[in-house]
């Protein structure tokens, strides 16, 4: 009981000094907590994040309670495991570091009008060819890079360097061309490459009835901030992918809207972007 009432001495004499940069201190450390407990939340790293919890607990209940031997082990283990955690945390780690440069980048890049136009029409076309290949029943897969940059992807592919047309892209993921099977990247307002292979997810938690097209499409929001755009084969269904999640059951006007949201600045997306409803007219009576 030695080792309590020293834990509870030490806790009183590190209040006594307390003052207002300690406050500030506080508060941005329960920021980071905040925002990595956010940022792991229904990832892979989310389950294993618990594991490092509890061990860490485990550790500080065996020092409280002075269990000299379980902590030993534990400390020896946690030693060891802060090397192992970098490893274990990579994918994730790499993600959140490139999330926050993109967002700094973000924050400081200039749009112009004509960039912002050639969006638009990108947008459109892609909404239009997404409705079209919906309803032929054809499967496609259409990955639209911002900030990360999908170099490697893109590798693994054939790079066309094209305009967004509507008819090349139903061409490219017609059941008998060759390229079909694979992923199209779109950079920069452009169709840059097809044919590419995609990263699967392995999370368990994705609804079963999803098939490898879907989980390439989460596979690849998972390991960068591109907008995934997935037409299913079987049912015609348009998702979309970002950030690990999949949203469904779009139609042509709802991903116009989704996809403005995300690659527009907000007070461009009032702009003539989701297609009116035609006014009803009145006959004088």
């Amino acid at each position: 009981m030695q080792g309590i009432s020293n834990f509870f001495r030490d806790l009183g004499n590190l209040f006594s000094g307390f003052g207002f940069v300690d406050v500030i201190d506080i508060v941005v450390v329960a920021l980071v907590l905040y925002y990595l407990i956010i940022f792991i939340y229904d990832r892979r790293a989310g389950k294993l994040a618990v594991g490092v919890g509890l061990l860490f607990l485990s550790l500080a209940i065996s020092t409280a309670f002075e269990f000299k031997v379980l902590a030993y082990m534990l400390k020896n283990i946690v030693q060891v495991g802060i090397i192992a955690l970098f490893i274990l945390f990579q994918p994730e780690l790499r993600t959140m570091l490139e999330k926050m440069g993109n967002e700094s980048v973000r924050n400081f890049k200039l749009r112009d009008n004509s960039e912002d136009t050639e969006t638009i029409k990108m947008i459109e076309t892609l909404a239009t060819a997404a409705e079209e290949l919906s309803a032929s029943g054809t499967g496609a897969l259409i990955v639209i890079e911002r900030g990360t940059k999908l170099g490697d992807t893109i590798k693994t592919g054939i790079v066309i360097d094209a305009d967004v047309n509507l008819y090349l892209i139903k061409n490219i993921f017609f059941n008998k061309a060759p390229l079909h099977d694979g992923a199209m990247i779109i950079r920069g307002n452009r169709i840059h490459a097809c044919g590419c292979f995609l990263p699967l997810s392995y999370n368990t938690d994705i609804i079963r009835n999803v098939g490898t097209r879907h989980r390439a499409a989460i596979g690849m929001s998972e390991n960068s901030d591109a907008l995934v755009v997935a037409v299913s084969e079987e049912n015609g269904i348009i998702s979309i992918a970002q950030g690990g999640k999949l949203t469904r059951n779009f139609d042509k006007a709802g991903l116009i809207k989704e996809l403005s949201a995300n690659l527009l600045e907000p007070q461009r997306t009032k702009k003539r972007l989701i297609p009116k409803r035609p006014r009803k007219e009145t006959k004088d009576e």
